[in-house]
């Protein structure tokens, strides 16, 4: 049984709600072996996103990374908007830890429900912490195949 497969389609997330787009690439960077076991769900991701916490640390402040039953999320505040980040690895029990894996990384833009139902201040490409997280994902090189979806 594949441990943190979650099927993204149609724009629907792992959260369980309609997201513009996802980053995916691969990588052999991260050992899972050695995250913190998911208490909800076997499933990776939290290696991703201290990875990610690390990096944007000059410039945005990522909370620690929890345990959800779809994999691991990660908050902050960015210009005054409040955003989760989401990250999965596709590991299948078996495989080795420190093989190269696919992950998807998720940014998710709190919005108000007038904004909802009025279609605005959709996460787009065009986000500045979008913007900001897929600069950062391009720039490592042990990444390969970084694509937005």
């Amino acid at each position: 049984m594949l441990s943190g497969t979650v099927p993204v389609n149609n724009n629907v997330s792992a959260l369980g709600g309609i997201v513009n787009k996802v980053i995916t690439f691969k990588t052999s960077m991260f050992d899972v072996s050695q995250e913190e076991e998911n208490p909800i769900n076997p499933i990776y991701g939290q290696s991703l996103l201290n990875w990610l916490k690390d990096r944007i640390s000059k410039v945005a402040l990522l909370s620690n990374p929890d345990a959800e039953d779809w994999g691991w999320y990660s908050t902050l505040n960015w210009c005054e908007r409040n955003y989760l980040v989401g990250a999965i690895a596709y590991f299948e029990e078996g495989d080795d830890p420190k093989g190269e894996i696919e992950w998807i990384l998720q940014i998710d833009k709190s919005r108000t429900f007038k904004e909802k139902l009025l279609g605005q201040e959709k996460l787009t490409v065009k986000d500045s912490l979008f913007q900001l997280i897929k600069k950062t994902l391009d720039e490592e090189s042990n990444f390969t195949g970084v694509c937005v979806e």
